[in-house]
């Protein structure tokens, strides 16, 4: 790389990562081009990017962003994943981790807050987005299907009472 392509690649890492909402660190030390595919194509159907940059590029790509505490576990060959959703970034790093030793998670960062490996390893036990929605719609719309049931109720109990006095009435 020369110059203006370090330039160009460290504005293009300080735009993404005043985009996104989570940056993952890992060390990737002895994966093959085929496991890096695997990962990758991975991480792009949960809606994540996975890219390996070269530590002293990303760090400069760091300074004065909100993610400059992850600076210190840019050690070795590290490679970095983000999206906006942190939890789908966690879970498939994390899968993939227990299927590869030789992918290594050294931590992350939702925005201020640094992340160490526990952290990240937490974060992927969460449910997903969707699914966090999926469970607030059905929260808000459980009140409203039992107030419905609620004021049917009523109704339904005279309809009864009348259509009994009915049968009785014709049994007579």
């Amino acid at each position: 790389m020369d110059r203006t392509e370090k330039r160009a690649f460290v504005a293009s890492l300080a735009e993404v990562f005043a985009d996104t909402s989570f940056v993952l660190v890992a060390q990737n030390n002895g994966l093959t081009v085929a496991d890096v595919s695997d990962l990758r194509r991975k991480m792009r159907a949960a809606g994540a990017t996975y890219k390996v940059a070269k530590n002293r590029l990303a760090t400069l790509a760091l300074d004065g962003t909100r993610f400059q505490g992850i600076a210190p576990l840019l050690k070795g060959p590290t490679a970095l994943a983000w999206s906006t959703d942190p939890v789908a970034v966690a879970k498939t790093a994390v899968e993939f981790a227990k299927g590869n030793d030789k992918f290594v998670i050294l931590g992350g960062a939702i925005g201020e807050q640094t992340l160490n490996v526990d952290g990240v390893k937490a974060l992927a036990t969460l449910p997903s987005l969707e699914t966090l929605r999926a469970q607030l719609v059905g929260l808000i719309q459980t009140p409203a299907t039992r107030i419905a049931g609620v004021l049917q109720a009523p109704g339904g109990q005279v309809a009864r009472v009348l259509a009994a006095y009915a049968k009785k009435d014709e049994a007579a």
